[in-house]
């Protein structure tokens, strides 16, 4: 296929997608707490389908994000925000508000908005911390106001897809769950080693970060059955000082070695060298209208700040491989692996294994689900005709966008059955995932059904 041949068929499915969304539906304003690429990234619905969707205002610190996220969506002077606080002093101006800061700047903006009367769409995970999120929940439950947190695969079709699959006993009971998310030799070096999500302590625990949409799916799979007992292993394995090249240099872009390490700077955001920002680089740097040119800015910054540091020489200690085990109330089981050394980024894979056959979802290899069936011996394949309605280039293979649509219409119709990542559903799986990383920790058996810590 040409490349102007691509272009052409990829705008004309956007095109047909956004003429498919209902147009008479009531238009949502919605105000952005955190400009940042996730922010930014469930704006673009606004971009894309003025009809539905505006953003009226926005809340950032960093005054150059702030500016670009003003321009790109005109939005008045007077309510762009240096911050949350700012933003909630004001008077309710809008449905919504998306809430996109950093992990453990999620409770207070998402408390304060919520008692103000915004609909939340929160981005995972809800909180850092257990009692902090049972607060948002209680806060979002006591407003009456619409909660998505942003389990964007719950939203995705394949992820649907395989639940429908599950539901409708094809495969019969479901005895075993293997998922795997295999988040990427160079993602989790510049998203966990080097990046925001680097320690526990200024952040939180890669599981959490990471792998809070992978307990979701499991639970979501299994029908939401109560979790009796789990068990975890992990560690920070190879991203640690002693596991250092000899040679090795503090910085990537002065290190004699460098050219034989994977995890190199260099390598992730300079092979091949962007002329404007784009993930992960634009974590790196997002000035681009500078003079100088954007390469100019994005090569100082890795000679000078934290992503141009050696990989082994960060104060990052969060682990980089991890596996859970689950048994459930009815005696079925699950595990979930967590690794950053592997090839495809966040492409995962999940087996099921059932009493009359077993079904196969490997994103690395498309949209697709396949089925086995024990008595016939016969394969067959599945596939996501949803999928073809999803506008190009969103993230998580196209599960934002249903994500952001999806919300944008429990919003105008005031309808919570549009939500599939509620307040009590999206609690109890993040109290999984505590309870995982304690069991972890503690190298004991947790039986979250028995503990009032992971009860909802």
């Amino acid at each position: 296929m040409s490349g102007s041949l691509g272009k052409e068929m990829a705008s004309s499915n956007a095109s047909t997608a956004s003429a498919q969304l209902t147009t008479d539906q009531k238009k949502v304003t919605a105000v952005v707490v955190g400009a940042g690429n996730r922010g930014k990234n469930y704006a673009r619905f606004a971009l894309e389908c003025p009809h539905l969707f505006s953003v009226v205002g926005v809340a950032e610190p960093r005054k150059y994000a702030r500016d670009l996220f003003q321009k790109t969506h005109s939005i008045p002077s007077d309510r762009c925000f240096t911050s949350w606080e700012t933003l909630a002093a004001e008077e309710k101006f809008a449905d919504c508000a998306i809430v996109s800061t950093q992990d453990q700047l999620h409770l207070q903006p998402t408390v304060a908005l919520a008692k103000k009367g915004y609909h939340i769409l929160l981005e995972k995970p809800m909180a850092v911390r257990e009692e902090d999120c049972r607060t948002i929940y209680k806060a979002c439950k006591d407003a009456g106001v619409i909660l998505a947190v942003c389990h964007v695969l719950r939203y995705h079709p394949p992820v649907r897809k395989l639940k429908e699959l599950i539901d409708s006993g094809v495969i019969g009971e479901v005895v075993n769950i293997n998922h795997t998310e295999p988040v990427g030799f160079w993602h989790f070096a510049h998203s966990f080693v080097r990046g925001n999500w680097h320690n526990t302590t200024q952040s939180t625990f890669s599981l959490l970060a990471k792998c809070c949409h992978d307990v979701d799916l499991i639970a979501y799979w299994m029908g939401n059955k109560q979790c009796t007992q789990l068990s975890s292993f992990g560690s920070l394995h190879h991203f640690r000082k002693e596991k250092k090249p000899a040679g090795g240099g503090m910085r990537c872009m002065e290190c004699e070695v460098e050219i034989s390490c994977p995890y190199s700077a260099k390598k992730i955001y300079l092979d091949p060298a962007p002329e404007a920002p784009r993930w992960p680089m634009s974590v790196v740097c997002d000035i681009e209208d500078a003079p100088e040119g954007y390469l100019y800015h994005l090569a100082h910054a890795l000679k000078t700040g934290p992503y141009g540091k050696c990989v082994y020489d960060t104060d990052n200690d969060v682990c980089d491989n991890q596996v859970v085990n689950f048994e459930f109330s009815d005696g079925s089981t699950a595990t979930l692996t967590m690794i950053a050394f592997s090839e495809h980024i966040c492409a995962r894979k999940t087996e099921v294994y059932g009493t009359l056959g077993q079904l196969i979802w490997d994103e690395a290899k498309g949209h697709i689900i396949h089925h086995y069936d024990f008595l016939t011996k016969t394969a067959t394949v599945k596939t996501c005709d949803e999928m073809e309605t999803a506008l190009p280039g969103w993230g998580h293979g196209g599960a934002d966008y249903f994500t952001i649509k999806s919300f944008v219409k429990a919003v105008a119709v005031e309808d919570k059955e549009y939500i599939f990542s509620g307040p009590q559903v999206s609690l109890e799986t993040h109290l999984l995932t505590f309870a995982a990383e304690e069991a972890r920790r503690s190298g004991q058996i947790v039986r979250p059904s028995q503990d009032p810590r992971w009860i909802v």
